[in-house]
């Protein structure tokens, strides 16, 4: 496999890497990962559009290579802006987007703030919390809410990465976490996703303050319409066998002007790892519609 340049850019002053598999004349496709991930899980996807179009693949802040937030929360909208960002300064729009789970969310309120800069758009269980899980928090008291949030973080500041004694007991650690990965999937993501500490062992790369969600940013309601200003087409796709919530009987593919759904059989949450031949072929069939 070849592999792509590697390049920095900056974005409220954080130092934020992506990834360019080249082609520069052919039509832009950005693809955004997931949350505990990084921008080479993309490798094989992009291995097989990367004749037919430029595809950059960012590291979100907080991940991959990208540096570490200081001083403040990961936020949906500070997601938005570093991918506003992005394809600004790089100025690879319209753009086709597709984008899994976190990035997935931060695909589509992109794409709702700025429809004319997107082409389509691909969300792989890209749609937030299930509508009960929302129902839930949103009946929560605010204040149960923010100091819930801030024992978490207190929680996380005292919460020292895990180490791994050898790249081995990493990709076992990968490969427990998704039986779907076969070896060879299993052991690039790690490579790819994990740094050597100073005594030797290795840890993940993500900074563990991801895992804490802020009680502040978008409502959920102002994101519904943001979903609702999308006129592009969008794919919403799904893994039978994934905890995430079918966008169809929730109510929120219905949001869209233009959207369809997939579900794709014998798939968890990482459906373009599970079922990467058939998802491409979900991925031809929409795009060239």
């Amino acid at each position: 496999m070849h592999g792509p340049t590697s390049h920095i850019y900056f974005s409220q002053r954080l130092r934020l890497h992506y990834v360019d598999w080249g082609n520069p004349d052919a039509p832009p496709m950005l693809l955004v990962h997931g949350g505990r991930d990084h921008c080479r899980n993309w490798d094989w996807f992009a291995e097989r559009y990367s004749d037919r179009y430029h595809i950059i693949a960012p590291d979100l802040r907080g991940h991959g290579d990208s540096q570490w937030l200081v001083g403040g929360t990961y936020n949906i909208v500070d997601y938005v802006y570093d991918i506003s960002q992005l394809l600004h300064q790089t100025s690879m729009t319209p753009a086709t987007i597709i984008a899994h789970s976190l990035g997935g969310s931060i695909a589509v309120n992109y794409a709702g703030l700025y429809p004319e800069n997107v082409n389509k758009l691909i969300a792989i269980e890209g749609m937030g919390p299930p509508p009960k899980m929302i129902e839930q928090r949103m009946a929560t008291p605010v204040q149960d809410r923010v100091t819930g949030w801030i024992n978490d973080l207190r929680k996380l500041s005292g919460r020292t990465p895990r180490r791994y004694a050898s790249v081995e007991e990493a990709f076992q650690r990968m490969q427990s976490e998704n039986p779907h990965l076969n070896e060879q999937q299993a052991r690039h993501l790690t490579v790819h996703g994990i740094n050597r500490n100073e005594d030797g062992t290795y840890s993940w790369k993500f900074d563990n303050y991801v895992r804490a969600f802020p009680p502040i940013g978008l409502a959920y309601e102002e994101q519904h319409q943001l979903n609702e200003r999308l006129d592009r087409p969008v794919m919403l796709v799904r893994g039978a066998e994934s905890w995430a919530s079918d966008p169809v009987a929730d109510g929120r593919a219905a949001r869209f002007s233009n959207a369809r759904v997939e579900t794709v059989e014998n798939a968890g949450h990482w459906v373009h790892h599970d079922q990467l031949d058939h998802f491409c072929g979900l991925v031809d069939d929409f795009l060239d519609d």
